[in-house]
């Protein structure tokens, strides 16, 4: 009877350290699983579209509306690189009244379709890049819009400026705005061409 309560004892000893070590195990692995998944669940932020871009910052919410109503939003959303020269809200103001309603009447579309893809061009242009290719022309540098009219960009005080067909300047006010599909330099007057 007394090895029959030892070896009962002794079963009930195993029993415990084998379900304590089993219990550490499924500890040890609760916490490897929730370490990977913590791992899994890393999130990395990408930088938006020239359209996302422009969407977060109220500064441009007239562009994006013109974007839209010009149905450009794909486009510009698309692989590119593009360079954006984006004018603000202040330099659609600066339009005759009226002028930006006329513009985002479905009548005018062809219209606005040809004044915005004119202020971009095919290719990612950086300020660096611009600066040095208006260096190195005597003064000045002319670009191809994608519309198909061109633009001459000399520097004037430091700043890049933007001369359109019909002579209008802006002028670059904020540079190198980057976006995943290339770069959006922001300008103070709408330029327009032929």
């Amino acid at each position: 009877m007394k090895l029959v309560k030892t070896i009962s004892a002794l079963l009930l000893v195993g029993v415990v350290t084998t379900s304590c070590g089993e219990k550490k195990t499924a500890d040890s692995t609760e916490m490897a699983d929730t370490t990977a998944v913590a791992m899994d669940t890393t999130v990395v932020a990408e930088v938006p579209t020239i359209v996302g871009v422009a969407s977060e910052n109220p500064d441009f919410s007239t562009l994006v509306t013109a974007v839209k109503a010009a149905g450009l939003a794909e486009t510009l959303s698309g692989q590119g690189p593009f360079t954006v020269f984006a004018p603000n809200n202040a330099a659609f103001a600066k339009l005759p009244a009226g002028t930006v309603d006329g513009l985002l009447k479905p009548e005018n579309l062809e219209k606005l379709k040809s004044i915005l893809t004119y202020h971009v061009v095919a290719g990612k242009f950086d300020a660096a890049t611009v600066t040095d290719a208006i260096n190195k022309n005597k003064g000045k540098y002319t670009v191809t819009t994608v519309q198909g009219d061109k633009i001459v960009l000399s520097l004037k005080d430091g700043k890049v400026m933007l001369e359109d067909t019909n002579g209008g300047m802006a002028t670059v006010i904020l540079a190198d705005v980057a976006a995943s599909n290339g770069v959006i330099h922001a300008i103070d007057t709408v330029i327009m061409p032929k």
